[in-house]
């Protein structure tokens, strides 16, 4: 899947909001802009990117439905990542032709973003896609499993190895748990997947799942202390799951917090933290720093199997965004979703 090169115009998808300050009112259409419509940020190396794909994150989801208030200004072209190549470059780092991939630094949010056949951006934000990796398996991963590797980054900063016992994964079927379930069990833990859709349990077990648990008995109203139970976790739910984890974790256990789809309170006690040490691990893969990114990178070109990724990864062209936004919002998706942005 490549665009081609040089092109006097090229497909974005371009949200316009029709009702000045509702966010819920913006539609989505494709359109056809040039060079001249590409932003450029004053005072920084700009690199143009011919994209080859992008991703649907949840962060895309809520701006393609108008939930929250993730949009930050009028038009935008949403996207929160993407995976192509250089066309043009200010930067030393980046020459013609190079292979990049772009995800955070609130593209697609505060500034112009992955849903496009080609955009400009700052070369602070690129990274050099590793030489084994597609763009396909780039986007593949994307802001989903970049988040994933970090938090499997964040478990092994803390000491927790395979023989320590079982690991728990929520948000399962989901992109970031299906690529930290992959990870994981490649890596020899033993994982327990969370998911309230039991129907995916099959695809689960297929990248590594050991053991299951469902989103209802994992969303009841934890206890102060409960029975110690994971060595590490990594959470995409928040809310009153994550403080049901946080109370059976085992002794100096990690649990690494990256995602709010169930809410962005925590109904907890210090008693986990005072009395069994357990670490709380905040990830954060919109604003980390280069070398974290890479070493992430680095790493998910070795830790991951292409065979996994392949299993859970589906190409959708950029016309369905609008009603794939909305699927992942229901949780309806699985896995990974790969924008093509030619069709």
């Amino acid at each position: 899947m490549a665009v081609s090169r040089f092109v006097s115009t090229f497909k974005a998808l371009v949200l316009r909001e029709s009702e000045k300050g509702n966010p819920k009112s913006a539609a989505a259409s494709i359109e056809d802009l040039t060079d001249d419509d590409l932003p450029t940020y004053g005072g920084s190396e700009m690199v143009t990117v011919d994209i080859d794909c992008s991703s649907l994150n949840y962060k895309d989801g809520m701006a393609l439905t108008g939930k929250g208030r993730i949009i930050r200004s009028f038009p935008m072209v949403p996207g929160i990542d993407f995976s192509g190549t250089v066309v043009s470059s200010e930067s030393a780092r980046f020459a013609p032709g190079d292979g990049v991939v772009l995800t955070g630094w609130a593209v697609g949010e505060r500034y112009w973003g992955g849903y496009s056949q080609r955009q400009r951006v700052k070369a602070d934000w690129l990274v050099a896609r590793p030489a084994s990796m597609t763009s396909v398996q780039a986007m593949g991963i994307g802001t989903a499993g970049l988040t994933s590797m970090l938090c499997v980054l964040g478990l092994e900063g803390g000491a927790v190895a395979p023989t320590d016992g079982p690991v728990v994964v929520t948000g399962a079927a989901g992109g970031v748990g299906s690529v930290a379930i992959a990870l994981l069990s490649n890596l020899g833990y033993d994982v327990t997947a969370v998911t309230g859709r039991p129907e995916e349990h099959d695809y689960l077990r297929s990248l590594g799942a050991a053991a299951f648990l469902t989103r209802q008995e994992m969303s009841e109203a934890p206890k102060p202390l409960e029975t110690e139970t994971w060595a590490g976790a990594v959470d995409a739910v928040g809310s009153t799951m994550l403080a049901k984890i946080i109370a059976q974790t085992k002794y100096q256990g990690v649990v690494t917090a990256c995602g709010l789809a169930g809410g962005v309170d925590l109904p907890s006690t210090v008693m986990p933290f005072i009395l069994r040490g357990v670490r709380l691990q905040g990830i954060d893969s919109v604003s980390a720093p280069l070398a974290d990114r890479e070493a992430a990178w680095a790493r998910l070109a070795t830790d991951l199997p292409a065979d996994l990724l392949d299993a859970m990864t589906d190409v959708v062209p950029m016309s369905r965004l609008p009603e794939q936004g909305a699927a992942i919002m229901a949780g309806q998706t699985r896995g990974r979703l790969v924008v093509d942005p030619a069709t």
